[in-house]
This record gives C-alpha cells, sequence and structure tokens, in this order.
C-alpha cells in the first residue's frame, strides 16, 4: 500500500486491479464457514438444481469482500468512509473475478480530503456482477 497524496490523485485514476483464482466449491465452503452464511444454494448442489441453477454460485458477499480487498490494498481500512454495492449478476464456479475502481470525484467534507470511488466485480467475460462505491480519505 502506497501512501497516496490527495493533489496527485486525478478523477478518472484506476486503481490496481485484483484478479482471483477461479471460484472453486472449497472458497464457496470456506467463506461460509467464515461468514457463518451456510445458505444451500452456494454449497448444494443438490439444492441448487432444485432452485433452478445449474450448480451452486458465489455468495454476494464474497465478492464484496474481494472488493473490500482491491480497496484496502489501496488504502488503509481506517481511511474507509463509505462503502456499498450492488449485485448484478451470479458469480459461477469457473469464473476468473476481476475487481477494479476508478476515482470519480475528489472532495472535502468534515475536514477531510476525500476521493469517491466506483468499484465493480467482473468475470473473464467482462459481464459485471457487482457495482458499486466508496469514499476514502486521503
Amino acid at each position: 500500500m502506497n501512501k497516496l497524496e490527495f493533489d496527485r490523485i486525478q478523477v478518472g485514476d484506476t486503481l490496481p486491479a485484483l484478479t482471483l483464482p477461479p471460484v472453486d466449491r472449497t472458497t464457496l465452503a470456506l467463506f461460509a464457514g467464515a461468514s457463518n452464511d451456510h445458505n444451500p444454494i452456494h454449497i448444494d448442489i443438490d439444492f441448487a438444481r432444485k432452485a433452478g441453477q445449474v450448480d451452486v454460485f458465489a455468495h454476494g458477499m464474497l465478492s464484496m469482500a474481494w472488493l473490500g480487498r482491491l480497496l484496502t490494498q489501496w488504502v488503509d481500512q481506517r481511511q474507509l468512509r463509505h462503502f456499498g454495492v450492488r449485485f448484478t449478476g451470479i458469480t459461477h464456479l469457473g469464473h476468473i473475478v476481476t475487481c477494479s475502481g476508478k476515482v470519480v470525484e475528489k472532495f472535502e467534507a468534515e475536514g477531510e480530503r476525500r476521493v469517491k470511488l466506483e468499484i465493480q466485480t467482473a468475470s473473464q467475460h467482462g459481464d459485471v456482477k457487482v457495482v458499486g462505491d466508496a469514499i476514502v480519505a486521503v
């Protein structure tokens, strides 16, 4: 993590992308245990098929966690002032997820210099799965 300088950050700057290994069953099982989210749609293929899915798929909050990692590789977590997302698609097994972010605004609030970021995850096919924004103090 680099020490960022507000005056050097420009609207349009991008964060270093974070690309994850392909989503697999082990990742889903480990996340279920870590998050205490044992919804069977994410870990039980029979349940997923009964629900009309081809197979299990990633937890939405796993994608949000990856976006959190993107942010905290750019700034210390103590600098986060806002972090929110909207889920727009399903992340399936085998998807290679890339997290990205872009500076869309610079401003001052509550005595701090801050930047607003647009963030997202997308599969290797370019399909956006999660969109969101974050505000960080710089």
